[in-house]
């Protein structure tokens, strides 16, 4: 594709700068209006300057991408809520052998969440309770969030539902969920254990000196407090709706608690009367305690009840959920089975579900939306296939050199323009170059593409947004906060990025 016409090129290089700042720095001061502003309004420039005609720019919104990052969001929201990652956050501390090995346990439990429900999501739900557990363990924080974020990361490049730009490639590709996972499994693996090594090996001496002989402080938490510990709601990457809905969740609790007292006086009213009755009652002296009321009687009937309800709509949950990955498994559409779980869940919780579904992040849709538009207008402009048309002779999948080039260029691409724009402006140029050589390497194209720059993102702390998710969390974190500076993160993230890309290279099929 040749360069448009000149002022196409210059006003759509002037949008997409535009939405490039406001995505990499939302709170810039010149315009602090936020990536989901900085993305809709990329969009209407691309428009109003013409770059683009607005059926274009209808045109360029990926539907089943926005439908299967939807309903992803909403099976999360109701395993949260059935408490699923509060059960893979208490194996966090349960048996744990020091340190090292809670590092290791972090960087098993990030994964593992992170391949099937978001990176984002992950981060949003366990960074506070990483920093219990190493206040709790007295040790300092930032290399268990590096641990949390730089897993997250690196395992969410297995699967097609892990993070936003799989989800772009799976769709674009047509690569099956199963040949997805098989592909890039291998390498995800290898990654994760080679990142922890890293950790352990970088931060040994740390690891091994306690938080309170560094630096004399530090308030240890008990087990009781990391145990009872309230998640976050699961918002993916809408960070500042975890804290809007506290006062949400508080409510129920104080309801819940004027009943619990309303019940507590009618029983002593009861009791009192039963006793009463006792002191008159000719035959002696008897002990209320062994004496139950028709009302305590029918209230632990209702209690049992309702535990077993509640069970059972738990296990309803992860049922769905594990059918949905068979189905995905299976090759079914991938966007349609997310939405089809998503409102199984809904049925079958049976209550209104306003309140679950105003926990999705439509920000981050609504970004998605904006950013469409604007690297289709972008991309009309010529200038990343002049670019692509230079790099594509030394870019070669079927050669060790080629592929090393690619990937520097996905890596310094995703960056400085973001994962899911490069693989936006990159993903068809590359899968067809590589569809000249054969089908085989143009899969192997795609799934080169979606683990560089799903790692990419370790390698600063603007890299992704399941790094600043996890820095701005720690930083508010109630009672814990904790500042991951970038220097901090860019000292582990530079060394972990080069090598585990390289290794997990090698073994892509």
């Amino acid at each position: 594709m040749a360069l448009a016409a000149t002022y196409k090129v210059v006003l759509g290089s002037i949008a997409f700068a535009i939405f490039w700042v406001l995505a990499v720095f939302p709170a810039v001061p010149l315009l602090p209006i936020g990536r989901t502003a900085g993305s809709l309004l990329g969009a209407m420039l691309m428009v109003l300057f013409r770059v683009i005609t607005p059926d274009e720019a209808y045109a360029a919104i990926d539907l089943p991408i926005l439908g299967l990052l939807f309903g992803t969001m909403v099976v999360s929201i109701y395993l949260e809520r059935a408490d699923m990652f509060k059960y893979l956050g208490k194996l966090l501390s349960w048996k744990s052998k020091g340190a090292k090995d809670l590092i290791c346990r972090i960087c098993l439990v990030s994964a593992i969440s992170s391949a099937f429900f978001t990176n984002d999501t992950s981060c949003v739900i366990l960074t506070e309770f990483v920093l219990k557990i190493a206040r709790q363990h007295n040790l300092p924080p930032h290399p268990f969030l590096l641990a949390l974020a730089s897993s997250a990361n690196i395992s969410s490049s297995a699967t097609p539902i892990g993070n936003p730009q799989n989800l772009v490639i799976a769709v674009q590709s047509k690569i099956s969920f199963g040949d997805f996972l098989v592909g890039v499994l291998p390498a995800m693996l290898v990654g994760v254990s080679v990142n922890a090594l890293m950790l352990i090996i970088m931060y040994w001496r740390l690891l091994s000196v306690h938080k309170d002989e560094e630096d004399g402080t530090g308030e240890i938490v008990g087990e009781d407090d990391v145990s009872s510990h309230r998640f976050s709601p699961a918002t993916m990457s809408h960070i500042s709706a975890s804290n809007s809905m506290d006062h949400v969740q508080s409510s129920p609790n104080n309801i819940n608690g004027s009943l619990a007292t309303h019940l507590d006086s009618l029983r002593n009213r009861v009791n009192s009367g039963d006793q009463l009755e006792i002191q008159r009652s000719p035959c002696g002296s008897i002990d209320s305690n062994d004496i139950s009321s028709p009302t305590q009687i029918s209230e632990d009937k209702e209690s049992k009840a309702e535990h077993w309800k509640n069970k059972m709509w738990k296990l309803c949950v992860y049922l769905v959920t594990i059918g949905m990955l068979v189905a995905l498994l299976m090759g079914l559409n991938m966007s349609w089975t997310a939405i089809t779980a998503s409102l199984a869940l809904v049925v079958l919780d049976f209550k209104d579900a306003r309140p679950c579904l105003e926990k999705v992040s439509y920000s981050l849709l609504l970004f998605f939306c904006g950013m469409f538009i604007t690297v289709e207008g972008f991309y009309k402009t010529g200038i990343p296939s002049t670019l692509w048309n230079f790099m594509e002779p030394h870019a070669k999948v079927d050669r060790v050199s080629g592929i090393a080039v690619l990937a520097v260029v996905i890596l310094l691409l995703s960056n400085v323009a973001s994962n899911v724009p490069t693989v936006l402006l990159l993903g068809g140029r590359v899968a067809a170059s590589a569809a000249a050589i054969s089908a085989s390497e143009e899969k192997k194209a795609w799934l080169i593409l979606a683990w560089v720059s799903t790692v990419a993102g370790n390698l600063s702390l603007l890299g992704s947004a399941a790094n600043l998710i996890v820095c701005e969390q720690a930083r508010r974190a109630p009672h814990l906060g904790y500042t991951l500076s970038f220097w901090n993160h860019l000292k582990f993230g530079v060394p972990s990025t080069l090598i585990v890309t390289a290794i997990g290279l090698t073994l892509i099929r």
